[in-house]
Parts: C-alpha cells; sequence; structure tokens
C-alpha cells in the first residue's frame, strides 16, 4: 500500500496512527498518537472532527487496484459532489463514493453489487467520528471477482485505513446570523464583530440607506453571547437572528 497527500491550510492537525501505509506531505513527518484520542477531543462542544488535509491512499486486493481519494468539505453535498466528480476517473471499473456533512449524507456503489460499496465507506468515515469529509474509491479491476463479502472488506478496509493514516483537525462550528441596523448603532454593534471575531457575510443598505443589513459568521459556541451582547447595546432594538 501507499499514502500521499497535500496541505489544507484550514486547520490545525491533530495527529492520529497510521495503521497501514504511511502518510506522506510537504514539510516534514507527521508524529503519531491514537485515533481515538482525537475523537474524544472531537466530543467538545460546537467542535467536530474532519481531515486536515486531502490525502490518498492505494491498495491492491487480488490483483485489483483500489485508490482512495479523502477529502475535507467545508460546506455541503454539492460541494462534495463537485469534488468527487473532479477526482473520478472515467477509465476506472467503478468510482464507489460517500459524504457526510453534518447531517447530510449520501453514498454510491457506482455499479457495484448493491451494499457492497458506498455504504462500507460511509461506515469507514462514520467510525472514525468524522464529519465534513468525502470519500472516493476507484477500482481498477484486476480479473478476479471478490464476491460480495470480499467487495465489502475491500472498500470499507481501503476507505478505513485511508482515513486513519490522515491527519485530522478539531473544526469549530460556524453560525451565520442576521440583522437590521441603523446608522446610530453601527458604531457599538462593529465594535462587537470585531470583539467576537466575527466574519462579515454581506452588507446591503435598505430604504435608502436608513438601514444597513449585516450577515456574518462566528463560532457557534459564541452566537448566544454575541445575540445578548448586541441587544444590550442596541436596547433590544437589535437581535441577531439564524440568517436564512
Amino acid at each position: 500500500t501507499r499514502a500521499s497527500g497535500f496541505f489544507h491550510p484550514r486547520h490545525a492537525c491533530v495527529n492520529s496512527h497510521t495503521a497501514r501505509g504511511r502518510l506522506q506531505r510537504s514539510g516534514g513527518r507527521a508524529a503519531s498518537s491514537k485515533t481515538h484520542d482525537a475523537t474524544e477531543s472531537a466530543q467538545q462542544e460546537h467542535a467536530f472532527l474532519s481531515l486536515a488535509q486531502a490525502v490518498t491512499y492505494e491498495v491492491e486486493v487480488k490483483k485489483s487496484r483500489f485508490v482512495v481519494t479523502a477529502r475535507p468539505i467545508e460546506s455541503g453535498g454539492k460541494q462534495a459532489l463537485e469534488l468527487i466528480k473532479g477526482a473520478s476517473d472515467p477509465d476506472a471499473t467503478h468510482n464507489c463514493f460517500a459524504y457526510r456533512v453534518g447531517q447530510e449524507f449520501r453514498s454510491s456503489d457506482d455499479g457495484e453489487p448493491g451494499g457492497t460499496a458506498g455504504r462500507p465507506i460511509l461506515s469507514a468515515i462514520e467510525g472514525e467520528g468524522l464529519q465534513g469529509v468525502a470519500v472516493l474509491v476507484t477500482r481498477y479491476f484486476g480479473g478476479t471477482k471478490l464476491g460480495a463479502g470480499g467487495l465489502v472488506r475491500a472498500y470499507g478496509g481501503a476507505a478505513r485505513d485511508c482515513l486513519r493514516a490522515a491527519p485530522k483537525a478539531l473544526v469549530k462550528a460556524q453560525a451565520c446570523l442576521s440583522m437590521e441596523l441603523t446608522f446610530e448603532d453601527m458604531g457599538p454593534v462593529y465594535a462587537l464583530i470585531q470583539k467576537f471575531g466575527c466574519e462579515r457575510l454581506g452588507e446591503d443598505y435598505l430604504e435608502g440607506g436608513v438601514l444597513v443589513r449585516l450577515k456574518v459568521s462566528l463560532d457557534a459556541g459564541a452566537q448566544q453571547e454575541f445575540i445578548a451582547a448586541v441587544s444590550d447595546c442596541t436596547s433590544g432594538k437589535v437581535v441577531p437572528a439564524p440568517a436564512l
């Protein structure tokens, strides 16, 4: 088997134990620790465990090559499907995949017998306690049929070993909030936006510029405190609400 990867700068890494093969990346060698320790850390409120970078992994089973591509997903299923489509090989025998982003998940057997490929890949994602991850397993048939049980073990095992070899990252869940305010409230509200480390996603002027509609994102764990602070500093005139 062999594995490789490239650095994805979004998150700080939680190094994981490499069960089979080696994960190679530029800039040095990852130290190892137990995967379950990282999983326990990910149980912190408003955070989840994901991949720190995109990785690939390859294994041969009875002359069939299984090439795994696993990537972190920042948004939803649309992004996952775009990444899977871009990494798929139209010349391969099968391009099977699964992804999970929050409560959204999907899997595909891509012509393999039902339940022998996509579902085992999804089970590997869930078994490693990961969220925001898409996994593609591309098979190049080597001439020997594996049978249903063999396919489950091959697809699920390849996905599992790839994910175990990949560096992990704790990702803070984000909340998106929207609010409307007058110019007299902009000063104190903008100060709170800076204090809470919010990212401004949008700013629209309404009613001839009398009102400003702001859309911001911030760590989900801080949203209730932020909402209360904005309400307090505007005497209840402005109460941020979940953005649609």
